[in-house]
């Protein structure tokens, strides 16, 4: 369905061979929903061979456990299901789905942000989702009659969020849709969560509220990221925490803060990041001066190419 631009592998084979080979924190997410469908599985193979084919009897002990209640009651005797949804899958093509966008749109994150912000944004989209279809369930009369007797399960809430994330951080990347073209990732974002609101009155009430709550807290989660990186008071794996206080704090603490973190030298891995954001910028500005002249580049634009070529030639020196 998706094609990276820039990235056409004439084998991709080789290419899911490597990326489960680099052991990143998106393998690691995409391995552990595989491997819980994968001992569902096993459970329902088990019961066959031993005349007991009933699976029903298997995925609603499965739900009970570890799928999360819309009941507040059910929720507070088990608070561990708020995690343990996000990686349960009980039919093969909703795992399929689910990790096939992870895994597009999680290489995505991956070349701009860390695997600490990947799976921040992972469970943390996956609790908000989990938040917005429990008090959902339990604040609409809509709901009311089926709210003890509803589940939530999936990585949908999950993925929403770091599709959403990505999608806002880098509006302007664009991939390939299969008899559409070249698509920025951000109206593709605009176009699920619109889809999604629009589909709450569907049969699967439930999950399209998980996703929205999902895609909002990837859309605050990098609206904090770019604000707080924007006056300074960030690292180069934030705890979101953090910066959503260090956002609200005194206009005077972040100052100070800020001059700390402009002290601190560069980690390796803040160093790589910084230099791939001011390549992605001179790269922009080359491209604006082949069409229009050195004279079409605004003040600031020419200001920062003159001080990152001044940086280059002492560094080379």
């Amino acid at each position: 369905m998706i094609n990276y631009q820039n990235n056409q592998l004439s084998n991709p084979f080789e290419e899911l061979k490597r990326f489960f080979r680099q052991g990143s924190a998106l393998s690691f997410l995409i391995i552990i929903n595989v491997a819980v469908w994968i001992f569902i599985q096993l459970i329902n193979v088990i019961l066959f061979l031993y005349n007991k084919p009933d699976t029903s009897l298997t995925s609603g002990w499965i739900l009970h456990v570890f799928a999360l209640p819309a009941s507040l009651p059910l929720l507070v005797s088990k608070p561990w299901t708020l995690v343990t949804y996000m990686f349960l899958h009980i039919e093969i093509w909703h795992l399929i789905f689910n990790m096939l966008w992870l895994y597009w749109f999680g290489k995505i994150f991956m070349e701009f942000l860390t695997s600490r912000q990947l799976l921040n944004v992972y469970f943390l989209g996956g609790i908000a989702g989990g938040l917005v279809y429990v008090l959902a369930f339990n604040i609409f009369p809509v709901f009311s009659p089926i709210v003890s007797a509803s589940f939530a399960l999936g990585a949908s809430a999950s993925v929403m969020a770091i599709v959403t994330a990505i999608s806002f951080y880098v509006p302007t990347y664009t991939i390939r849709l299969l008899f559409i073209g070249q698509v920025k990732i951000l109206y593709l974002a605009i176009i699920l969560f619109v889809f999604d609101f629009f589909m709450i009155p569907s049969g699967n009430a439930g999950g399209h509220l998980a996703h929205i709550g999902g895609a909002l807290c990837g859309f605050i989660y990098i609206l904090v990221y770019k604000t707080s990186k924007a006056s300074g008071n960030f690292r180069s794996s934030p705890s979101f925490f953090t910066n959503l206080k260090n956002k609200f704090s005194s206009k005077q603490g972040s100052y100070n803060r800020s001059s700390d973190h402009i002290r601190r030298p560069l980690s390796d891995e803040e160093y790589n990041i910084r230099k791939k954001e001011n390549q992605k910028r001179i790269d922009e500005i080359l491209e604006k001066i082949s069409k229009g002249g050195y004279d079409s580049l605004t003040k600031e634009e020419k200001e920062f190419l003159f001080s990152t070529s001044g940086k280059r030639r002492s560094t080379q020196a």
